[in-house]
């Protein structure tokens, strides 16, 4: 697993061993970078489910300026802050503007009036239709004005809440690989 674009680009990322996370390929965050394009610039993101911090990590090597992790498995924890290390230093960003947080993604809350602009959603996919509506229920708050989400999930699911619209979805819809699906407030 490496870092696909940017300033860090090809710098190998660790990987807790163990099958606890799923990170996102190479190949699926290079895709997705290549469309987010010059939006990472000065950006401020949240990564929920983290895992090992690929995205966010990935947003860091092409110019967001700061953003937060969110996972709660302690081994994923250690992974994120030991990549967080390396990847700021490649990229020439401060590791203090990042921040990393265990807890459960449900039960966390940014700090008061933090707004983020792009957040990265990539739950355990058996989880899905738990973590959903809940998750709907908060995150619009979490966003900037302009801010919208990315959320991959499993080819052939589908989502529909009450607010909120895909405007984006990279990768097929049928069977195959993750969808990426890109969905803002209405």
């Amino acid at each position: 697993m490496r870092i696909t674009g940017g300033k860090a680009c090809s710098l190998q990322l660790k990987s807790p061993k163990g099958d606890f996370i799923r990170p996102s390929a190479d190949s699926s965050r290079e895709r997705l970078f290549a469309v987010l394009g010059g939006i990472l610039e000065g950006c401020r993101f949240l990564d929920l489910f983290a895992g090992t911090g690929a995205c966010g990590l990935e947003a860091i090597s092409r110019g967001a300026i700061s953003g937060s992790f969110v996972e709660q498995h302690p081994k994923a924890l250690q992974t994120i802050k030991a990549n967080l290390q390396i990847v700021s230093k490649a990229a020439g960003a401060k590791a203090e503007d990042f921040h990393v947080y265990r807890g459960d993604v449900l039960k966390w809350k940014p700090y008061s009036g933090e707004k983020f602009d792009l957040v990265f959603v990539d739950p355990p996919y058996p989880m899905i239709d738990q973590i959903l509506p809940p998750l709907f229920e908060k995150i619009g708050d979490w966003l900037s004005e302009d801010g919208f989400i990315v959320f991959e999930m499993p080819a052939g699911k589908e989502w529909e809440f009450d607010g909120w619209e895909e405007f984006r979805c990279l990768g097929k819809k049928g069977k195959g690989d993750p969808t990426q699906r890109f969905i803002r407030k209405t």
